[in-house]
């Protein structure tokens, strides 16, 4: 984990904010691991910091809320859905102070040069998202963002096989798109004895 500091204490950020520095903060790990709860959990303290935010997720995904980014355990915070990072660049005020971006893994290769961007003006840009996909493969542009992020957390979640560390997002259904929307309904958090790798089959149910 990043430490505490580099994002929320006041003095720090106030001292960023005076020399017009902004950056980037990834957050990454499987399903059910807790990244947009993280996410929220940021943009909430920028809020009560009395800092501009905005808050965008792929329209894509519309599993809890059309509007809303959430959390599977039920944590919500409004945002606007956009079909691609142009229409997401379009939508940013200039005053902005913070950018919160869900589901990065959903967004085109263009958001890599766009966060970037957003940074180099002087915003504090937040990315949620997936760096694996179902087969265990690392899933773009997030792998790219955490080469360009100042901070990086890793999130784990809770094998349902074994108790153990999950790192990886398995798949349950029968499906070989890369991009299969979904929660518990089609995935389970597995910890690297567990997944099975590149693989849809009906063995994984046993």
């Amino acid at each position: 984990m990043v430490e505490e500091f580099a994002f929320d204490n006041t003095e720090e950020r106030r001292k960023s904010r005076q020399n017009g520095t902004g950056w980037i903060e990834v957050i990454v790990g499987s399903m059910f691991s807790g990244k947009s709860e993280e996410l929220i959990r940021r943009l909430n303290r920028a809020r009560i910091a009395r800092q501009k935010v905005q808050v965008f997720k792929p329209s894509i995904d519309a599993r809890y809320s059309v509007e809303e980014i959430a959390s599977h355990s039920g944590h919500k915070h409004d945002s606007k859905p956009v079909s691609s990072t142009a229409e997401m660049l379009a939508s940013i005020m200039h005053d902005t102070q913070v950018v919160g971006i869900d589901e990065g893994q959903f967004f085109d290769m263009e958001l890599i040069e766009a966060v970037n961007r957003l940074a180099s003006e002087g915003k504090r840009v937040i990315v949620a998202g997936l760096d694996q996909d179902y087969t265990g493969r690392p899933f773009e542009p997030m792998p790219q963002l955490l080469s360009v992020a100042e901070f990086i957390t890793k999130t784990h979640a809770i094998c349902v096989k074994c108790g153990s560390t999950a790192n990886y997002s398995q798949r349950t259904v029968e499906s070989e798109a890369r991009v299969e929307v979904g929660a518990s309904d089609k995935y389970e958090a597995r910890c690297r004895k567990c997944f099975v790798p590149h693989s849809d089959s009906p063995t994984i149910h046993e």
